[in-house]
């Protein structure tokens, strides 16, 4: 018969050190803001002309370029937020307020953009549908990093799908800087409140497959 601290030195000489599952998904989380981006700006196009020279706008105006760098930057710790917020202990404090900090640094531009904006506001490229897109093209994106989120162990899953529906409602909402037309109020209202209001539609979703489940069949 063997010895229980026998068997217990056994059973641990054939572990073997593995890496926290929250360091694995910052490769995850890029995967997932590379794809939806893809599919965001393939969309877009399919529904409609980019603004005549918005590229060329990013080139000629710096502070242009600075508006839609800090945006994907914003996006980048974004991502990497929703899916840590899906692993127990992996979304830290110093994550959270880099990931608010960034996002806001981002979003004042655009009322700042209303007394001094990045660039003449104009009605060039203006997309007559431009909020209901952003909606569209960013809940697919959300589904996903969701279901993404439920193979790990989300413990607050309302949460981590408001962050997962946030991060990807940035998406087309940043996309539409160079899409539609640039003006601070239209931005504003039209592609950022739209794209956050993906955060409350997620969980909301997700409440709506829970109470499907639990309804009885037949």
């Amino acid at each position: 018969m063997t010895k229980p601290g026998s068997l217990i030195d056994q059973l641990a000489g054939d572990l073997q050190p593995v890496k926290p599952v929250a360091r694995r998904l910052g490769a995850g989380a890029l995967l997932w803001l590379g794809l939806s981006a893809i599919y965001v700006m393939l969309a877009t196009a399919l529904m409609g002309p980019l603004r005549p020279g918005a590229f060329d706008q990013l080139l000629a105006h710096p502070r242009f370029l600075l508006e839609c760098s800090l945006g994907v930057l914003a996006l980048v710790i974004l991502a990497q937020a929703a899916f840590r917020s899906a692993v127990p202990g992996g979304l830290s404090r110093r994550w959270v307020f880099i990931a608010a900090g960034l996002t806001l640094a981002w979003l004042l531009n655009y009322p700042f953009g209303l007394i001094s904006p990045a660039l003449e506001p104009s009605m060039l490229g203006k997309r007559p549908h431009c909020y209901l897109e952003t909606l569209i093209l960013a809940l697919p994106p959300a589904m996903a990093a969701v279901y993404w989120q439920h193979r790990l162990f989300p413990l607050r899953p309302l949460q981590s799908a408001a962050a997962a529906g946030l991060a990807a409602g940035m998406i087309p909402a940043l996309y539409m800087q160079v899409a539609c037309m640039y003006a601070p109020g239209h931005i504003l209202m039209w592609h950022i409140l739209p794209g956050a209001l993906v955060a409350i539609l997620t969980p909301l979703a997700l409440l709506g497959v829970f109470w499907c489940k639990q309804q009885p069949t037949g």
